[in-house]
């Protein structure tokens, strides 16, 4: 059965419906469908909603292909000065820190003592799943209430 045959049907049994021939009535005096009526217009229905969620998985799709599209070529570009870079830079010399010393920078304290900083630092990193290393903390400051 098509949808057009179906809108057809429909129309049919709208036009019919006033003549009362197929249709039955509830103890409630209500006109109700037949069930074979019934079943075809809830199928239709189902169709439709299934037809409009196929419609925004397609869209859903195209938009992610088009978006990785255009992070790709981000990225590739991104890619190219630094692997020049690297080939064209001299071999800077070992350091002497041991990797698990990583450092990334300097941390201002004010009026917190060092203890208390390695707390927060600790529970921003866990509160936000970042890695520890990863994170950069220029300052600290402690706020008094008033």
């Amino acid at each position: 059965m098509t949808l057009g045959s179906i809108i057809a049907l429909a129309a049919e049994e709208t036009a019919t419906s006033e003549s009362s021939a197929s249709m039955a009535v509830n103890e409630l005096g209500q006109k109700v469908a037949p069930i074979g009526d019934a079943l075809l217009y809830a199928l239709f229905t189902i169709a439709i909603v299934f037809a409009a969620l196929l419609i925004i998985f397609v869209c859903i799709r195209i938009f992610s292909a088009i978006l990785n599209a255009f992070d790709h070529k981000k990225d590739t570009s991104t890619e190219v000065p630094v692997a020049a870079a690297a080939t064209t830079a001299p071999a800077a010399p070992k350091a002497s820190v041991p990797e698990e010393e990583f450092s990334s920078g300097s941390l201002k304290l004010k009026g917190c003592d060092e203890k208390t900083a390695a707390m927060i630092m600790a529970i921003v990193s866990d509160n936000t799943g970042i890695p520890l290393s990863e994170l950069v903390f220029k300052s600290i400051t402690l706020v008094e209430n008033k």
